[in-house]
C-alpha cells in the first residue's frame, strides 16, 4: 500500500546539508544572489564584550567539583569494596572442571562392587524324552556363607524346582555343580551347596526390621537368564506387605507371605538374586513382580530377617520343621449357608473362620479336646478368617511346644481352649 504523502521540507532531506548542520556560521549571501524563501535571514552577531574576572569564577568552580567528587566516591565505596569482594575478576584462562561421582553415586558404586561377585547365576538341568539333560530355566542366588570346601547359596525354590541338576555360574564365569540341600515351597526358598575353592566373595548380611519407605536399593540378578549381574536401582516401596500365595498350586490361597516391596526391576530370571541397601548389605531376596500391561514397578522380595531361620533349617535339617496344631480342616465360606446354619450353628455375623473337618490322633488339638466341626476364628488373639491366616499365625509366630489360646464357636458358643503345638507332619496343619 502506498504510504501517504508526508509534508516535504528541505531541511528533513537526506541529502540536503546548511552551512549551520556543517558547524559554521551562515554564509552570507552577495548582493546579487537571491535569497531563498526557506532559508533563514543572515544578521551578524555582534561580537560578545570579554567578562572580567573569569579566571577566578573557574577556579572557585573547579575546587567545587573536586569536593563534591571526594564526596561522592566516599559515600559509594564500600558497596564498590562488596561488589570487588564478591565478583573477583580473574584474568585466568578457564579450565574445564573434572566430572567427579557424588557421594550417593560412590555409595552406591562401592556397594555394588562389594557384592557383586557375591550373586551367581542359577540353571535348572531337567532330564528330557531323549534322556539328555536340558535347560528349563534360569535364576539368580546369592552365596551368604563360606564354610571349609562348601559355599552356601539362597535362591527361589520355584528356580530350582523339579531340577534334576543344577549349575551354578559365578560372576567370572565358572560353571560349578551344585547341589540341593533342602526346599520350602511356602517361603519360596532353597538352599543349594558348591565348592568353595572359587569362591572370591560372601554377602554382608543386613537387618531388613530397619528399612525405611523411600530408602535406596540395589537389585542384582541375571535377568532373562542372559545378563549376570546386572544391577538396578529403585527405593523402598513398602517396608510389610502382606501378599497370599498358592504353594501348592492348587488354586487356592494357602498362605500369606510378608515381603518388602520395591520399585527396582525384578525382571524374570532375577528370581533368587540379592536386594542390597547403599552399605553392600542384603536385605531381602528377590522374589516375584506383578506382570501385568497396567502395571510397572512394583516388585517384592523376601526381607532377610523372614529367610535366616528358613535358610538354617534347611541348611542343617533339610526342611523347616514347622509347629502344628493336628487337625485337618476347611474354610467357612467353602460351605453353602445352609450347612452353616443347621450343623455348624453359627451366628449370622460369623461368616469366616476354619472348620474342623478332622483330627491326628495324639495332637495337641485332640490333647486339648477339640472335635470335628469346630469354627476356629481366633489363634492368640489374631483374627483367622483362613487357612492362610492359620499357617501365618503358626510360622511367624509360634513355635514347636508352644501353647497357643484357640478361639472357636461349637454349637453356636465361643468357646477357648490351650493347645500344645506339636511338630508339622506331611499331611496335616
Amino acid at each position: 500500500m502506498d504510504r501517504p504523502e508526508e509534508p516535504r521540507n528541505e531541511s528533513d532531506q537526506p541529502y540536503a546539508s546548511t552551512d549551520e548542520t556543517n558547524g559554521f556560521p551562515p554564509r552570507r549571501p552577495s548582493e546579487d544572489e537571491p535569497v531563498s524563501p526557506y532559508r533563514e535571514s543572515y544578521e551578524e552577531e555582534p561580537p560578545v564584550p570579554k567578562r572580567r574576572g573569569g579566571g577566578k569564577a573557574f577556579f572557585v568552580g573547579l575546587i567545587g567539583g573536586i569536593i563534591g567528587a571526594l564526596l561522592i566516591a566516599l559515600i559509594a565505596w564500600p558497596f564498590v569494596r562488596d561488589e570487588m569482594t564478591s565478583a573477583p575478576v580473574s584474568t585466568a584462562t578457564p579450565e574445564q572442571a573434572a566430572t567427579s561421582a557424588t557421594e550417593s553415586e560412590n555409595d552406591i558404586v562401592s556397594a555394588v562392587s562389594q557384592t557383586k561377585e557375591a550373586v551367581v547365576s542359577v540353571t535348572n538341568l531337567q532330564s528330557s524324552f531323549q534322556g539328555a539333560d536340558q535347560e528349563t530355566g534360569a535364576g539368580s542366588g546369592v552365596i551368604y556363607k563360606k564354610d571349609g570346601n562348601k559355599a552356601y547359596v539362597v535362591t527361589n525354590y520355584h528356580v530350582v524346582e523339579g531340577a534334576s541338576r543344577l549349575s551354578v555360574t559365578l560372576s567370572d564365569g565358572t560353571a560349578l555343580e551344585a547341589k540341593v540341600l533342602g526346599e520350602d515351597p511356602t517361603y519360596d526358598l532353597a538352599v543349594l551347596s558348591i565348592d568353595a575353592s572359587k569362591v572370591t566373595q560372601v554377602v554382608k548380611l543386613g537387618d531388613s526390621d530397619t528399612l525405611r519407605a523411600g530408602e535406596t536399593v540395589l537389585a542384582i540378578g541375571n535377568p532373562l537368564g542372559i545378563f549376570a549381574n546386572s544391577v538396578t536401582r529403585g527405593v523402598i516401596s513398602a517396608q510389610e506387605r502382606t501378599v497370599p500365595v498358592d504353594t501348592n498350586k492348587d488354586g487356592q490361597q494357602d498362605f500369606n507371605t510378608e515381603v518388602i516391596q520395591t520399585d527396582a526391576a525384578i525382571n524374570p530370571g532375577n528370581s533368587g538374586g540379592a536386594l542390597i541397601n547403599t552399605s553392600g548389605q542384603l536385605i531381602g531376596i528377590n522374589s516375584m513382580k506383578i506382570a501385568e500391561a497396567s502395571v510397572e514397578g512394583v516388585g517384592f522380595a523376601i526381607p532377610i530377617n523372614e529367610a535366616l531361620p528358613i535358610m538354617r533349617d534347611l541348611e542343617q535339617n533339610g526342611e523347616v520343621i514347622r509347629p502344628q496344631l493336628g487337625i485337618q480342616i476347611r474354610d467357612v465360606q467353602e460351605f453353602p449357608s445352609g450347612f452353616r446354619e443347621d450343623r455348624l450353628k453359627l451366628p449370622n455375623d460369623v461368616t469366616r473362620g476354619i472348620v474342623v473337618v478332622g483330627l491326628t490322633g495324639n495332637s495337641g488339638a485332640e490333647k486339648a479336646g477339640m472335635k470335628e466341626n469346630d469354627v476356629i476364628v481366633e489363634i492368640n488373639g489374631k483374627d483367622i478368617n483362613s487357612f492362610a491366616d492359620l499357617k501365618s499365625v503358626l510360622y511367624r509366630d509360634a513355635k514347636v511346644g508352644d501353647n497357643v489360646k484357640v478361639t472357636f464357636y461349637r454349637g453356636g458358643e465361643k468357646q477357648t481352649l490351650d493347645v500344645k503345638l506339636s511338630a508339622q507332619a506331611a499331611t496335616v496343619q
